[in-house]
């Protein structure tokens, strides 16, 4: 599964029209918007190119002006990275399988120095 946040961009005037644009268009949620023509959308895909797919879509609605990936997570990579951070030093860090508060997270460089 990926998770990707886009803000899409369009002229204030009309912001409502192309909301209504990207909601009948089930290629995203809309979360957020602005009185500057900016709204803030997720894409959900099975696939990486299902997620391009999704926003080459978005892209071309009608009044939208862009609409650029800001954020993008993906199942597949969290898995792959957890796999060659046990195969590279054994146990994962604690941080890694934890359900850790983001506020106690120190980062020092690498994720292997304990938390706090």
């Amino acid at each position: 599964m990926n998770i990707s946040g886009v803000v899409v961009r369009t002229l204030p005037e009309r912001i409502e029209e192309v909301i209504n644009s990207l909601e009948e268009s089930g290629l995203c949620d809309v979360h957020f918007h602005d009185d500057k023509g900016r709204i803030i959308v997720t894409i959900e895909a099975e696939t990486t190119e299902e997620e391009v797919f999704k926003l080459k879509a978005l892209q071309g609605l009608e009044h939208v002006l862009s609409a650029d990936l800001v954020y993008a997570y993906s199942e597949e990579e969290l898995e792959k990275a957890k796999e060659e951070l046990h195969m590279e030093r054994g146990e994962l860090p604690k941080i890694v399988e934890e359900d850790v508060p983001a506020e106690r997270i120190k980062y020092y460089g690498h994720i292997y120095k304990d938390y706090e």
